[in-house]
């Protein structure tokens, strides 16, 4: 207790404090533009903390990170542009809600959610560091394997249209993501002599070519202009019902697991657990139809699990020294120039800088919530920009986007045909969903394969014996066949009873 009121009062420092809302602030606005995500900014900014304090800098980069996954849903939710991968699942309802003229509602829901999920998830890490790191510590490559691929197919299964249309995506973003070197050999594969290709392709002018250039080539094609009318001068509270909250309790729960679990699992992170929790609370909804067309139980999903991501991404790097995803990885970088070893010692030679790290996270939670609340009046406003404006700063946005995270124009060319292979998924009806989790979850899919079935002489065997794989490998065959399976069942039923 005397290490965190130690902690508290370094950052409660009117110069520290001033750091972090400037950070929080920066975190948000870079969150909320495509392409120039939170991680980016703490990158960018990751030189500037040489020279500073080891709780300032850390403060200010903890403050970005935090703000940058939650102000990833406004252009998610008022463009249909996610500003980072974190955020893909909240365009499915989010902009649906928004077109509805429900931008208010969707994004009261989602800053709520997000302040829920970072701040108990923060709590957690906290609490429970040293004892979920040791349980992580017992899964293997079989179990990364196979939860990676329930993941897959539990997303194909959920998928507007048929199953065969899910895994037919899914199945493309799996080859697409083999294209480059393989992992542990280093084969370059599909490359065919392309130097640019050596490293596969990049996620960011792929996400912005689906979402944004595709978006507003199809906008313009189904004459689709109108400025939908959102009423924000009558807003009461967050905008959302104590009922709609009720209602969406469970919900929230059960995606808070899943975002916490999946963040503290290393090498995953908030661009699965999103996914994962949207498809969880679609199959669990009394109203699964409504999904996908502006329902607000999609937003509180996807947006408590990539919050609680936070939180579980911090506690296999305090505790183990090991990144939960990217932007952790930069983060325990940070830590050792400014000469901190993330491990286990680091609660008994470091606490301080363990519960700033901590206490940083949860103030810069609740400046989320206090500027996303009042800025909620006013982001709505970027849709009353007439579209002949709005749709070319989108453009130049986008494709300084794919330049700032390459320095290379060759992602121009990316970014230009993932937009015409988005224009031509949604004439064959194969569901974007699955693609990109399966191109996202790839090469964490066939790393872990092929050690598992290195690791032993009995091959694939592991996968299926060992009791949490094999669970999860009957999950994701079960999620396949249950859409067959179900009707079947029902007629039998009725058949039965009829007789």
């Amino acid at each position: 207790m005397q290490d965190i009121l130690a902690s508290f009062g370094t950052l409660l420092a009117p110069m520290t404090l001033l750091v972090i809302i400037l950070s929080t602030a920066l975190g948000i606005v870079l969150g909320a533009i495509p392409g120039l995500s939170g991680g980016l900014g703490v990158a960018l900014l990751l030189p500037i903390t040489f020279g500073m304090p080891p709780e300032v800098g850390l403060a200010m980069l903890v403050s970005i990170w935090v703000g940058g996954v939650s102000g990833a849903m406004i252009g998610s939710i008022l463009l249909g542009i996610p500003g980072s991968p974190s955020a893909i699942a909240t365009c499915f309802d989010g902009y649906p809600m928004t077109r509805n003229g429900q931008a208010v509602k969707a994004l009261g829901a989602a800053i709520t959610a997000s302040f829920i999920g970072t701040f108990l998830s923060i709590l957690i890490a906290m609490a429970a560091s040293p004892l979920m790191a040791r349980l992580a510590l017992k899964m293997g490559p079989w179990e990364y394997f196979s939860l990676g691929f329930c993941a897959i197919s539990l997303v194909a299964a959920l998928s507007r249209g048929s199953v065969f249309h899910g895994l037919a995506a899914a199945a493309l973003g799996l080859i697409l993501a083999s294209v480059g070197f393989a992992p542990i050999d280093g084969y370059p594969r599909f490359t065919f002599g392309n130097i640019y290709l050596n490293g596969g392709f990049d996620l960011i002018p792929l996400m912005l070519g689906f979402f944004a250039l595709k978006q507003i080539v199809q906008d313009y094609a189904r004459g689709q202009q109108q400025v939908p009318e959102v009423d924000a001068s009558d807003i009461k509270g967050f905008g959302v019902t104590w009922k709609e909250y009720r209602d969406n309790t469970w919900n929230m729960i059960r995606s808070f697991m899943i975002g916490l679990w999946i963040g503290f699992l290393p090498g995953m992170g908030a661009a699965l657990s999103n996914m994962v929790a949207y498809a969880q609370a679609k199959s669990a909804s009394r109203h699964p139809e409504k999904f996908g067309k502006g329902c607000v139980d999609g937003v509180f999903a996807s947006e408590t699990s990539n919050n609680a991501s936070v939180g579980g991404s911090l506690i296999p790097m305090v505790a183990l020294g090991i990144p939960g995803d990217g932007v952790t990885a930069i983060l325990l970088g940070g830590l050792m120039i400014h000469g901190v070893q993330a491990g286990p010692l680091l609660f008994n030679n470091n606490p301080e800088i363990v519960y700033a790290l901590f206490l940083t996270a949860l103030i810069a939670a609740v400046l989320v919530l206090v500027m996303q609340f009042w800025g909620m009046r006013l982001f709505p406003a970027i849709l009353k920009i007439p579209y002949h404006y709005l749709y070319p700063a989108i453009v130049v946005l986008g494709f300084m986007g794919v330049f700032v995270g390459s320095s290379t124009a060759f992602n121009y060319v990316l970014l230009l045909g993932f937009a015409g292979l988005g224009l031509a998924m949604d004439k064959l009806r194969l569901p974007i969903g699955p693609f990109i989790l399966a191109f996202i979850l790839a090469p964490m899919l066939e790393l872990n394969l092929r050690r598992g079935m290195t690791y032993t002489d009995d091959g694939i065997l592991p996968f299926f014996t060992r009791p949490i794989s094999g669970l999860l490998l009957f999950a994701a065959v079960l999620s396949i066949v249950s859409p067959f399976l179900m009707p079947w069942l029902r007629s039998l039923r009725r058949a039965r009873q009829g007789g």
